[in-house]
């Protein structure tokens, strides 16, 4: 069986549009996939809203990935792959982070599961699927300053992205390449994309594994 954690902010967890109720188990795009790829397959949802790559607010702490992530390998080891989806939360204003900032804390996040303990030393053979995520569509007013000058740094990340995959030799997927978020508040999924987006990844991971295996 192949062991998959899914680690990434609130479009992993299962965020409502607007409302943030928790979409249920069987909508969330983590329990699709697993459904699409079967019991060949554990798929392990590692979703926070709020999260980030590296960085924390006063209000809302523990939310740097970064910080987080060795336990959490250490915990759902031993892992086959680890899909990595962030990068959101980072537009926000009040980090003052470009897209190439993003993307250099990115590739430090990724080289920190390369070289983890239970990966490096005890399954180097794990790999890791980076997925840029899609796009800010329009904000509501109330969001606006929040990421003011992240809509067009989210279109930018894609590129840095696949740039570091190229350079680490991970696997790279831009999930605005199949989901466009929606203006119903422009950052949060539908039950119908998280359905699409969960169907799209079990095809790449298909390729992943028979590709390597």
């Amino acid at each position: 069986m192949k062991n998959i954690l899914c680690f990434g902010d609130s479009n992993t967890w299962g965020y409502t549009p607007l409302s943030g109720v928790r979409y249920s188990v069987n909508e969330r795009w983590p329990r699709v996939l697993q459904a699409h790829l079967g019991d060949k397959y554990h798929i392990i949802e590692e979703g926070l809203s709020g999260r980030t790559i590296a960085s924390n607010m006063q209000d809302r702490p523990q939310r740097s990935g970064q910080e987080l992530l060795p336990a959490l390998l250490e915990s759902h080891r031993p892992l086959d792959l680890v899909i990595v989806m962030l990068g959101t939360n980072d537009l926000q204003h009040c980090f003052n982070l470009s897209a190439e900032e993003i993307a250099t804390n990115m590739k430090s996040f990724c080289l920190m599961i390369k070289n983890n303990e239970f990966i490096s030393q005890q399954q180097p053979e794990t790999k890791i699927l980076l997925i840029s995520p899609a796009h800010l569509a329009e904000l509501p007013i109330e969001d606006q300053l929040h990421f003011q000058g992240g809509q067009l740094k989210s279109k930018q990340l894609a590129r840095h992205y696949s740039k570091i995959a190229n350079d680490l030799h991970l696997e790279f997927l831009d999930a605005d390449s199949f989901v466009q978020t929606t203006n119903i508040d422009g950052i949060h999924w539908t039950k119908e994309q998280h359905n699409k987006f969960g169907g799209t990844l079990s095809t790449t991971i298909n390729k992943i594994f028979s590709i390597n295996d």
